[in-house]
């Protein structure tokens, strides 16, 4: 029987090996992202997805009948509406250069009545070097987008196909992943390990399908109001909305501002712009009063300041990305905090 002065090293190392291990398979999806995104985007419909498992079981339907239904039902729901959306989706995106001078000269005038207005009332005699290099950080943004596009839209294809393997072979053989993830987990922080990473899978696959419906009701009702204003590019607009309200706070706001200035540059200030500012602030309204604190705010469970804080921090260290990972992570350190919180204090 091996004595405490063998099993302490040999606890130690397994503790060294457990954490570089995991710091080894971070790095590797860092460097590689053709791999990591759709693996990564795969783990979270995994996340979603999987509690429907043991409710199809408890109906007797056994575990491989219950990972097909699950996994044909998700292919179909989201094969179809990629086929339909992306070909008009692309049309629009090809046929909204063609506006973009009108656009720029509506601009363009617009700040020129505006510097003379100034300069008439106080003599103060406005630039134009900041709206130039406005306009142009635009036209250079927008004509990048426009030449990666197909390359763009050859990546997403790619993930069409890779996002559903991934999905398959952790709803057929996750519990095997997961058993063998816990056999290389040290005794002495097994258990703190397994709650803290059920409850991380939890609160993230909850927090990710919550942001997902509140994101498709705002993309909904804005891409259904403009079609009934009949407004061009209702689609893109409805995408570019649901989209960005995956950022919090400033998201609708950068949702907003491209449907803003096209609907001055093509309607002017007249009733379809006031409705469609009407559009925006109602669909805002009801995911700020109604859809956010029922669905996303009991699924993190962070004070209010903690989100505000943690958004700013993400957005300084990864930018729009940090913004939207930022509240899912904050969440995670919260749990981390409470067990060592445990560990010091209760025990």
């Amino acid at each position: 029987m091996p004595d405490s002065r063998q099993r302490v090293p040999r606890e130690g190392v397994k503790l060294f090996f457990f954490l570089g291990s995991i710091v080894v398979f971070l790095a590797v999806l860092a460097l590689m992202p053709r791999v990591s995104i759709p693996l990564l985007l795969g783990y979270v419909i995994f996340l979603i997805i999987s509690p429907a498992i043991p409710t199809l079981e408890k109906l007797g339907i056994n575990r491989t009948g219950a990972v097909w239904i699950v996994f044909t039902s998700v292919i179909f729901f989201s094969t179809y509406p990629f086929v339909k959306i992306v070909p008009t989706v692309t049309s629009e995106v090809e046929n909204i250069q063609y506006y973009l001078p009108k656009i720029e000269r509506y601009v363009v005038k617009n700040y020129e009545d505006f510097q003379f207005l100034v300069k008439e009332k106080t003599s103060f005699e406005l630039g134009d070097k900041y709206l130039y290099q406005g306009l142009e950080w635009v036209r250079s943004k927008t004509t990048r987008i426009l030449l990666n596009l197909p390359t763009l839209l050859a990546s997403v294809i790619e993930w069409v196909f890779l996002i559903p393997l991934v999905v398959f072979f952790l709803l057929k053989d996750g519990s095997i992943f997961k058993k063998g993830i816990l056999k290389l987990t040290p005794n002495r922080i097994f258990e703190r390990f397994y709650f803290l990473s059920h409850q991380f899978n939890k609160k993230l696959g909850d927090y990710i399908f919550a942001k997902f419906v509140e994101a498709s009701i705002v993309g909904i009702t804005i891409t259904s109001g403009l079609l009934i204003l009949e407004v061009r590019f209702a689609l893109l607009f409805g995408l570019l909305a649901a989209f960005t309200n995956i950022i919090p706070y400033v998201g609708p706001i950068f949702g907003f501002i491209p449907a803003l200035v096209f609907a001055l540059a093509e309607y002017g200030t007249g009733t379809t712009l006031g409705a469609i500012i009407i559009l925006y602030l109602v669909a805002n309204a009801i995911d700020i009063a109604i859809v956010f604190p029922i669905l996303v705010s009991k699924v993190v469970d962070l004070h209010p300041l903690t989100v505000v804080a943690s958004v700013i921090l993400g957005s300084q260290w990864l930018g729009v990305v940090g913004m939207v990972i930022s509240i899912p992570l904050a969440a995670a350190v919260k749990l981390i905090l409470q067990e060592v919180y445990k560990e010091i204090y209760q025990e």
